[in-house]
């Protein structure tokens, strides 16, 4: 088969001919229809990621789009141990995979699936989120970011606070269902002051950011809160400014600060899996924006690293 084959950490993938898996008992080999280059594949890809074991070769990608033998569409995330996603074929156990629903576009899928499961099991399985709490999602003006936002929005959120840097992507936020936007650019203490004060009193954080604009908004933010002893669950999914931060002992003891995060180990595979089918079903009737770029996996070396326009997915396609 073809496939988009890593060889070297330092390069991106090449379109070449790829050994087919052999589908195990239980599994089934699929066609696939399309799968979505996210944040989570580029740190696969090179070698990164908090999962990756350093072993070469791989192929890149962790969900996908495919058609079984019997013809049917789903749906499914890659195994742990699998090859990736981003070839002709791929294995697909049944256990990680949701049906298309009927005319369901596969590339569109592909696109939204992955970023938009990062706030919707961040939400649904981490904390516990009601109607009427208070979000922020800090560095908003990414895929996820912007998912998170609308997602925050259907789950019941009254209010949601959008933060990022890029300004032609915060302004896509508020129709979008973001009711207050904060720019996190120029002078970072500044930014944190501005965040601060717009965040002060939301009940939980999506934090796609982590290093330097966490460090610094967490006190911002606890600084000035009105009930101190009012929990605040900040959920780290992301680290796009950096692994590392620094926090100072007292910001834990002078707030009801709970810090967690939101991933591979934190939930369970049947936990993410068990998300699926609902947020699926949000996707096929349309409740969340998406946008999506089609790109023949023929083409993944130049595409890897091209430009993409603001709040736009590139989406593989090997069959095209």
């Amino acid at each position: 088969m073809h496939a988009a084959a890593v060889r070297s950490f330092d390069h991106p993938p090449r379109y070449e001919e790829f050994a087919a898996p052999h589908p195990a008992e239980g599994q089934a080999l699929v066609e696939v229809l399309a799968a979505g280059l996210h944040p989570r594949v580029r740190s696969g890809a090179d070698g990164t990621h908090y999962t990756s074991d350093g072993r070469l070769p791989l192929i890149p990608g962790v969900d996908g789009v495919g058609r079984l033998p019997d013809g049917r569409r789903v749906f499914f995330v890659a195994a742990d141990d699998a090859p990736g996603t981003m070839a002709e074929q791929a294995l697909l156990d049944p256990r990680r995979s949701v049906p298309l629903p009927d005319g369901a576009d596969p590339v569109t899928v592909a696109a939204a699936m992955n970023p938009a499961m990062s706030s919707w099991v961040a939400l649904r399985r981490r904390i516990d989120f009601r109607p009427g709490q208070s979000v922020l999602v800090l560095g908003a003006t990414g895929n996820a970011g912007q998912m998170a936002v609308q997602i925050a929005r259907h789950l019941g959120a009254d209010r949601i606070v959008a933060a990022g840097r890029d300004p032609k992507r915060l302004e896509l936020l508020g129709p979008l269902g973001a009711t207050d936007i904060v720019s996190l650019a120029g002078d970072p203490d500044e930014a944190a002051t501005r965040l601060g004060g717009a965040a002060a009193n939301v009940d939980a954080v999506i934090d796609y950011t982590w290093g330097a604009p966490t460090e610094r908004a967490i006190p911002a933010i606890l600084g000035r809160r009105k009930d101190r002893s009012a929990p605040l669950d900040w959920i780290q999914i992301g680290s796009m400014a950096g692994p590392e931060l620094t926090l100072p002992s007292s910001v834990l003891r002078a707030a009801n600060l709970r810090i967690m995060g939101s991933g591979q180990g934190s939930v369970t595979a049947a936990g993410i899996v068990a998300e699926l089918p609902s947020l699926m079903e949000e996707l096929a009737k349309g409740t969340l924006a998406v946008s999506a770029q089609p790109v023949p996996l023929a083409q993944v070396e130049e595409a890897w690293t091209a430009p993409t326009d603001p709040g736009r997915r590139i989406v593989f396609t090997p069959a095209t």
